[in-house]
C-alpha cells in the first residue's frame, strides 16, 4: 500500500508540471573555488528568470552563507531533527537568492532515522515543486557522507583548476561517481584559469579521459579566468557577478550559465528520478 501511495504521489507531482532539476556541484579537491562558483552560478541562473535554491551540503565546513553575507539562524539539521519548519530554514540574501545552510553534526543518510529521512524527502519534494533548480554545494572529494546524494541527483557539475593534480583529482571523482552510476550526466568547468588555451586544454583533457577510459560523454560548460574581482567580492561578501558585472570572470560566468541552460533544454528529464533514487539508497542501507 505504501509503494502504491508513493507511486500515486509521484504521478500527481508530474501532472502538476515540471519539477526542479537537482544538481550536485563537486570538486576532486578543496581550494578550487567550488562554493564561489555555486553562489555566482545560482545568481546567474536567477537573473535569467530561473527560480534557484542552493543547499549547502558541506557539513561542518559550509561557507555559502559567508559568501552571500547572511548569518542564518537555522540550518538543515534543525529541520531534520524536527526543531524547525522547512520555511524557517530557507534564507534569502539581499539580492534575492534563496539557500539552506547545512549546519553541523549531520551523518550519512544511511545513519539517519526513518523520521529524519522522511522529512528530507518531504523537503525535497516541496522544493522540487517551487524551484527550477536545486543546487547542492557538496564538500570536496567523494566521501561516504556525500556520495549517496551525488548518486541520486539528476546531474553533476565538476569544478577543476588547470593544475595537473586538480585535473587528476577531478577525473578520479568523476570515475568514482560513474562507476556507481554509469548514466550520470556530467558537466565540466575549469576555474582560476590564467591563460585562455590552458582553460580549454584542462576541460578538453577531462572530457577526453572520460571518453577514452570510461566510454562516457561529458558536457563542457567552459572556464573561468583568474580575476582580482573574486577576492574583492569575497571580502565584501557579495557575488562577483553582481558586484563587478563587467569583470572578465562575470562575463564568463554568464556564458557558462547560458551554455548550461541550452544544454539542459536539450536533455530528457526524469522528473521523479531524484526522490526515487534517494529513497532507494536509504532503503538499501537499512536492509
Amino acid at each position: 500500500m505504501r509503494d502504491q501511495a508513493e507511486a500515486l504521489r509521484m504521478k500527481m507531482l508530474q501532472a502538476q508540471g515540471n519539477l526542479a532539476k537537482s544538481i550536485a556541484i563537486v570538486s576532486g579537491k578543496g581550494g578550487v573555488g567550488k562554493s564561489n562558483f555555486t553562489t555566482n552560478f545560482a545568481h546567474s541562473l536567477r537573473l535569467k528568470g530561473k527560480k534557484v535554491i542552493v543547499v549547502d551540503m558541506d557539513i561542518g565546513m559550509g561557507n555559502i552563507h559567508i559568501l552571500l553575507g547572511v548569518a542564518p539562524k537555522y540550518s538543515l539539521k534543525d529541520y531534520l531533527t524536527g526543531q524547525q519548519t522547512l520555511e524557517n530554514i530557507i534564507n534569502t540574501d539581499e539580492l534575492g537568492l534563496t539557500f539552506i545552510s547545512g549546519g553541523s553534526g549531520l551523518d550519512s543518510v544511511l545513519d539517519w532515522s526513518e523520521s529524519m529521512f522522511e522529512r528530507l524527502l518531504a523537503a525535497f519534494e516541496q522544493l522540487q515543486k517551487e524551484y527550477d533548480f536545486i543546487l547542492f554545494d557538496m564538500g570536496a572529494g567523494a566521501t561516504q557522507r556525500s556520495i549517496e546524494l551525488i548518486i541520486a541527483v539528476d546531474e553533476v557539475i565538476v569544478i577543476s583548476t588547470t593544475e595537473p593534480t586538480s585535473i587528476t583529482d577531478a577525473y578520479s571523482m568523476m570515475k568514482f561517481i560513474c562507476l556507481k552510476d554509469p548514466e550520470k550526466k556530467f558537466n565540466i568547468v575549469s576555474n582560476r584559469v590564467t591563460k585562455h588555451d590552458d582553460g580549454n586544454d584542462a576541460v578538453t583533457r577531462l572530457q577526453y579521459a572520460m571518453r577514452k577510459f570510461l566510454d562516457k560523454e561529458t558536457s563542457i560548460l567552459g572556464f573561468l579566468p583568474e580575476d582580482a574581482a573574486v577576492h574583492k567580492a569575497v571580502v565584501a561578501q557579495k557575488p562577483f557577478l553582481l558586484l563587478f558585472p563587467n569583470a572578465p570572470i562575470s562575463k564568463r560566468m554568464t556564458a557558462i550559465a547560458d551554455e548550461f541552460v541550452i544544454v539542459d533544454r536539450n536533455k530528457e528529464k526524469d522528473e521523479t528520478g531524484f526522490l526515487k533514487k534517494l529513497k532507494g539508497i536509504f532503503l538499501k542501507g537499512r536492509e
